[in-house]
């Protein structure tokens, strides 16, 4: 049953006429009559009947007006525990972020949101092709996502929030021949043996601007989408690497180097994406204002 209907049957049991349910509704009279019409042809017994110039409930009709007024309470309730929680501070909320980043954000995240008054977050990493990420805020509050720089945007049915831009540097041995050079260039690169990362995912396109600018495909060797696997078979020094500048960026004493190359700047965009109800969410706006506020090379 329509819930106005409802309602319209509920104040007419009240206020006793047609003409006093249309006057404190700002509506018609005979408004108020097809909406109560429509109401009773949902019904297997008469709701309302005549007497004298007025119409009233029969007793179904009352009956149904009270179960209106009970409705009308759980309704209320309803729209007060969404209030609440939209309003709650401290409610739960859902983050998912690639590998790389979560090793950035997820730490000094939760530091930031350990008061009392702050969200519960629960953090969970997903490595998945850029097509992925979008479809993966149906399932968390807050994604974390990455793509890159010339890449197709992300779909207008997702917000997008952007958190920042990375560069992407070539990572190689510090002993190999260019770790002394303060930069490198394509060309210097085209005979290297690769380390990519499996087809689909983000960085794969940035390889292949490479092989388009070089004017012939890369020697990809290995195929590692975790950065710190392939830093380890980077630093053996058979072969070189795409690496963010900054959420893989080797430690001290890896024995690897960072390179960017200067006549093919790459770089990649990592963007927090949600459903736009998402963000109506008190607590989900602290998360995203924190994420904002942390410095992106830690």
């Amino acid at each position: 049953m329509d819930l106005h209907q409802l309602q319209l049957l509920r104040e007419l049991g009240e206020r006793g006429s047609l003409a006093a349910v249309a006057r404190a509704l700002h509506v018609s009279a005979s408004a108020v009559s097809q909406q109560l019409a429509a109401l009773q042809r949902r019904a297997e017994v008469p709701l309302t009947e005549r007497r004298g110039r007025n119409l009233v409930l029969t007793g179904a009709g009352q009956a149904l007006a009270r179960a209106a007024v009970d409705i009308s309470v759980a309704m209320r309730s309803a729209e007060q525990a969404v209030s609440h929680y939209l309003q709650d501070p401290r409610a739960t909320v859902n983050l998912c972020a690639f590998n790389s980043a979560g090793l950035t954000y997820f730490g000094p995240l939760l530091q930031a949101l350990s008061g009392e008054d702050s969200p519960r977050l629960i953090c969970h990493d997903r490595d998945v092709g850029q097509e992925d990420f979008p479809a993966l805020a149906a399932d968390y509050d807050v994604v974390i996502a990455h793509r890159l720089e010339h890449s197709p945007p992300w779909p207008e049915s997702i917000t997008v929030l952007p958190l920042v831009r990375e560069p992407l540097d070539v990572a190689m041995s510090e002993t190999h021949p260019l770790a002394i050079e303060p930069s490198v260039s394509v060309a210097d690169l085209i005979t290297e043996e690769w380390v990519s990362v499996q087809d689909g995912f983000p960085l794969t396109s940035a390889l292949q601007a490479l092989a388009v600018h070089a004017g012939q495909p890369l020697n990809v060797t290995h195929r590692i989408n975790e950065f710190f696997i392939a830093a380890a078979i980077v630093s053996a020094g058979s072969a070189v690497s795409l690496m963010p500048r900054h959420t893989a960026a080797p430690p001290p004493g890896s024995g690897i180097v960072l390179k960017p190359i200067h006549d093919l700047p790459l770089a990649r965009r990592v963007d927090i994406l949600c459903r736009p109800e998402a963000l109506q969410r008190v607590a989900v706006l602290q998360v995203v204002d924190a994420l904002r506020r942390i410095p992106f090379s830690n």
